[in-house]
């Protein structure tokens, strides 16, 4: 079941780079593994991609080892994938080859140089991570970056039983209110499954106190908030 925390973990100082390099991602929380490194598209980003939901110039914001941003562009769409972590940069440009992706190391929650450009955001498990300030400048800086009426596709862990543990899930009108707050209009928050690479976060769950389905592949189901929203 998803609830608070007693560890006192403080997600504002995992260190991204280090765990892309085999390090750990939070103090004496056992997550020496990428636990999003699943090595392919997430569920979720294929399902926007059925309904239609890209168009564009895409930013794909937070995209880690680049697997959505490569099926994007491999779908036609023209991709610009950004992380703050530039291991993880680095390491994506090597896993996309040819793939036509512009891949760039930046903030999220400012994006300075990239104004006004892009048409469609998909966000696959960035938001989540950010503490309450990073997620009102990171909705914000998504608005910067648009161009009038163009989407925003997320993957937020949800503050459901069964889920991660708070803070890093999300409660739905939180997840509302500070979209809406930076100017996007929630169109859709509907239930999706996120998968995680179940070894790499075994011990931080077992710290945790938290129970998730775990697949035959070795791999976590974790339910997420798929929303949809418009840049008002």
């Amino acid at each position: 079941m998803s609830k608070n925390i007693e560890q006192p973990y403080d997600f504002s100082t995992a260190d991204f780079n280090a765990v892309y390099q085999g390090g750990e991602l939070l103090e004496n929380a056992g997550i020496t593994r990428v636990p999003w490194d699943i090595g392919e598209p997430q569920p979720g980003v294929i399902e926007f991609e059925r309904r239609g939901r890209i168009r564009g110039a895409v930013l794909d914001a937070g995209c880690g080892l680049g697997d959505n941003a490569v099926f994007l562009a491999s779908r036609g769409y023209h991709v610009t994938a950004v992380d703050a972590a530039s291991t993880a940069i680095e390491q994506a440009r090597k896993r996309a080859g040819s793939a036509d992706v512009e891949f760039a190391v930046a903030d999220a929650t400012s994006l300075a140089g990239f104004e006004g450009r892009f048409d469609t955001v998909l966000d696959s498990a960035l938001f989540h991570t950010l503490d309450a300030d990073g997620r009102r400048r990171y909705a914000a800086a998504l608005h910067r970056a648009t161009r009038p009426g163009a989407w925003l596709d997320m993957l937020c862990f949800a503050a459901v039983p069964g889920g991660m543990p708070e803070p890093l899930a999300v409660p739905e009108q939180t997840l509302r209110r500070i979209l809406t707050e930076a100017g996007w209009r929630v169109t859709e928050v509907s239930r999706a499954v996120y998968w995680g690479v179940a070894e790499a976060t075994r011990e931080f769950l077992a710290k945790t106190g938290t129970r998730v389905e775990v697949d035959a592949q070795g791999r976590t189901q974790l339910p997420v908030w798929s929303v949809l929203a418009e840049r008002a």
